[in-house]
């Protein structure tokens, strides 16, 4: 993939610049249309709208699509209650309703950054490209579990794309983004039938791989910034790791241009690992000292994660707590994963 070395770069290069001065994308010339589905009424949504009224970019409207209705009153903002169906079906849904030339999708617990969508939309210059993503940063009001699952992500080891979770790295190429921070062209998105996807999660990836098939580029901006809550606990946040896994694990089958990477396996690598390593110690202990070699190069991985997170978030005890999450991370997600890719047959999801 290509690496572009910053943004102003990217937009100034004329090998990459494409369209015509009347372009309706030149010149911020354009509206944009925010979808936010979710379930019900909520104190993250408040906060939500919130930061979206106060961000520096004025020219939007706002698509709030609940189950059922809701009383809100903000300017710009339409509600549209859609019934208990997917994130994905509620985001066609207002992608319907809505009249931006840009869709820019965020979830009901994430907030964008007052720079959101001036520092995203440059990248809409460029013909070329037809969805542009940055990282969710987990909140600094977020409490401590939430903080140490958000911990879990902010290094390889833990979720093996960093970026995603800090404004970190180089505007570069990408294959697949989340759609809690998720911008695309509206005539590209009608073009590919939106989403078009019972799953969740696990839309996003779909989506994002029927813009590669449709010719245009992805594009992540480490400051096209939202910031996302976490969930609280361990239990939620492995209910949220199994359910990534099983549908990574599907989709590495099912749809193996971006998502049959070898990090996506290695949780699976490591838990068929630890059931031989248990084998050996039963049937013939002299094989555990040259097996062990293996999880020692584990222990050290998990050592200098350690580092790596106590580096970004300067908390002894998140950073010692993490560790402990990944570890059961990596479990919980490899059985997952090894279910969805070696078993499931056909995956139906489920809803919030």
């Amino acid at each position: 993939m290509n690496t572009f070395s910053s943004k102003k770069t990217y937009i100034n290069n004329k090998n990459n610049i494409g369209g015509s001065p009347a372009s309706p994308f030149n010149d911020y010339n354009y509206f944009v249309s925010i979808l936010i589905p979710l379930s019900d009424m909520n104190d993250y949504l408040l906060e939500t709208l919130d930061h979206i009224f106060k961000m520096d970019f004025k020219n939007f409207e706002v698509i709030i699509l609940p189950d059922d209705k809701l009383e809100l009153n903000y300017p710009n903002t339409t509600i549209i209650p859609t019934g208990k169906v997917s994130p994905a079906k509620k985001r066609d849904i207002g992608a319907g309703y809505s009249k931006g030339d840009i869709l820019a999708f965020i979830d009901d617990d994430a907030y964008p950054d007052k720079m959101w969508l001036t520092n995203a939309l440059p990248f809409f210059n460029d013909e070329n490209v037809g969805a542009v993503g940055g990282p969710a940063v987990t909140p600094d009001g977020d409490g401590f579990w939430q903080k140490v699952s958000g911990a879990v992500f902010l290094t390889k080891l833990g979720g093996g794309n960093p970026e995603r979770y800090l404004s970190i790295g180089k505007v570069k190429e990408i294959d697949d983004w989340p759609s809690v921070n998720l911008l695309i062209k509206k005539d590209l998105f009608d073009k590919i039938n939106g989403f078009d996807s019972e799953y969740w999660p696990g839309e996003d990836t779909k989506l994002c791989l029927d813009v590669i098939n449709g010719g245009k580029k992805i594009i992540y901006a480490p400051d096209v910034l939202v910031y996302h809550h976490r969930r609280p606990g361990l239990i939620k946040h492995l209910r949220q790791i199994g359910s990534y896994g099983l549908h990574r694990g599907y989709f590495a089958k099912r749809y193996p241009k971006n998502s049959f990477k070898l990090y996506y396996f290695f949780p699976t690598f490591l838990v068929l690992y630890f059931i031989l390593f248990l084998f050996l110690a039963i049937i013939n202990k002299k094989l555990l000292l040259p097996f062990s070699i293996g999880l020692l190069i584990y222990i050290l991985a998990l050592c200098f994660a350690f580092f790596d997170i106590y580096k970004k978030v300067k908390n002894l005890r998140i950073s010692f707590v993490s560790i402990y999450y990944i570890f059961l991370t990596h479990i919980w997600y490899g059985i997952k994963f090894f279910y969805g890719f070696f078993i499931l047959k056909n995956l139906k999801s489920k809803l919030r």
